[in-house]
């Protein structure tokens, strides 16, 4: 018996990564797991755009996913920036204690 991956074995895992992604991002109050979360979900938005890019024959989605990668690696370090100050202030901090740095 040969198994064939196809295009929609890219997908359906792309699905179950941006779906555990969602669910942590809204179940979990540490920041750094929710960053975590978020970064699971651009893989998978990744994922999504390699697969298509395959499927098409175009390197329009493989472009894409550089520009992800991009904003992705912008956003890790200003956030973790913000999150290591938090809690180098407050060990136990959770999400909500962000509303606290307004200045």
């Amino acid at each position: 018996m040969d198994l064939v991956i196809t295009e929609t074995w890219y997908l359906v895992l792309s699905a179950v990564l941006f779906a555990i992604g969602a669910f942590g991002l809204l179940t979990r109050r540490n920041p750094l797991v929710m960053f975590m979360c978020v970064e699971l979900m651009l893989n998978a938005v990744n994922l999504t755009f390699v697969a298509f890019s395959t499927a098409l024959g175009d390197l329009a989605g493989q472009t894409a996913v550089f520009f992800v990668l991009v904003v992705a690696a912008a956003e890790v370090v200003v956030g973790l920036s913000i999150v290591v100050a938090l809690q180098r202030r407050r060990p136990e901090a959770t999400a909500d204690d962000f509303a606290e740095m307004r200045g």
